[in-house]
């Protein structure tokens, strides 16, 4: 999807906005005993901390590791949404017990018992939040902030194709 580095950024911003938002309101519910509607608030307030170190470590540590993980089983030539899919659940292999590591640091009483009961709460939910809600939704946000650029993008690829 991101051509450019600028595209990259912005698309890591959304997606790590989504991700972050939904699992910290995931992880207040629990702590909280339920969904209220003050839990969506509450969640606000982890925001500041938990985004920047989501893009960060997704920017410049775990995209470039789960495109590896990922092509360690599939082939450049399957389909594009299957590759899709083995990225984003390869992200999500390697982000859930990092930032519930640091969640529990920050947030929690530290210690391996609480970090690994942390991961194990959040990884099925960081799994579907990611393949069925936030990915499609990022993805979506994205094609409609770079639709202009994406279809001169496309017609210009469609020239060069022609002029061959």
């Amino acid at each position: 999807m991101p051509k450019t580095k600028f595209q990259n950024v912005v698309f890591t911003v959304i997606m790590a906005c989504i991700m972050v938002y939904g699992m910290i309101v995931y992880n207040v519910a629990l702590n909280t005993g339920g969904v209220t509607n003050e839990t969506f608030l509450l969640a606000l307030h982890e925001m500041p901390i938990m985004v920047p170190i989501a893009f960060v470590l997704e920017f410049f540590v775990v995209e470039k590791l789960a495109a590896r993980l990922a092509f360690s089983f599939m082939r450049p030539t399957d389909r594009p949404q299957l590759i899709t899919y083995a990225i984003s659940t390869m992200i999500v292999c390697i982000m859930c017990p990092t930032m519930s590591l640091i969640a529990t640091l920050l947030f929690k009483e530290p210690s391996f018992g609480t970090w690994i009961q942390t991961f194990g709460c959040n990884l099925p939910m960081a799994l579907l939040w990611q393949l069925l809600y936030c990915g499609p939704l990022a993805r979506f946000l994205f094609r409609l902030i770079f639709a202009k650029q994406m279809k001169a993008d496309a017609a210009q690829q469609s020239e060069e194709t022609y002029a061959c």
